[in-house]
């Protein structure tokens, strides 16, 4: 089976979050662990109008184990604890900074460190924009390091008319990223392809 790690921070954009729960929780053969900041519990609720345990338990999944931010303890905590991939989404610059810098502070900051040290693949989904100079140099940091920097950019090919569309395309590149297939993900044609 293969284990995922979730992470969700008080950024913007906590569809991005929520939907990639559900994507990974749905696909065969996966568990799902999960660790959302004090901040993500307050943004999903802002965002959506429900609380990210009502998300939760709509997806009715056995498969996810949900870990609390200040469980330093956590089985995630561990590189010994394997996982197939870490994703922060949506990730804020401020827990990327203390990511690059090395400073654990909460799980979430443990989970990026581990997934760095172990060489596993680290996901890191920012929304901010702009982008100032130091957050700049602190993605290119995560990048040198190993991690992979997916911002939330949609793309426009695929015609987008909602919302959903827009998000959906981004939790399938992310999905792509960590070898989760998504069957009926729009993808760039080949030409003379219809």
């Amino acid at each position: 089976m293969d284990r995922y790690l979730l992470c969700m921070t008080g950024a913007s954009g906590a569809i991005y979050g929520i939907r990639l729960m559900a994507a990974i929780s749905r696909a065969p053969g996966t568990e799902l662990h999960l660790v959302a900041s004090s901040w993500a519990e307050r943004v999903v609720s802002e965002e959506t109008g429900l609380p990210l345990s009502e998300h939760i338990a709509r997806l009715g999944s056995s498969r996810i184990v949900r870990h609390a931010p200040d469980d330093l303890a956590a089985a995630v905590s561990s590189g010994s604890f394997r996982l197939t991939a870490t994703v922060i989404a949506p990730c804020s610059i401020a827990t990327a900074g203390a990511i690059a810098a090395g400073v654990v502070q909460n799980l979430v900051h443990r989970a990026g460190a581990v997934a760095l040290k172990e060489g596993w693949p680290l996901v890191l989904v920012p929304r901010e924009s702009p982008l100032s100079l130091v957050a700049l140099r602190v993605l290119v940091s995560l990048k040198e390091a190993g991690a992979v920097i997916l911002p939330a950019s949609p793309g426009f090919y695929a015609r987008p008319a909602t919302i959903d569309d827009l998000v959906d395309h981004v939790v399938a590149r992310i999905c792509d990223t960590i070898g989760i297939e998504v069957p009926d993900a729009h993808r760039w044609k080949e030409e003379g392809e219809e």
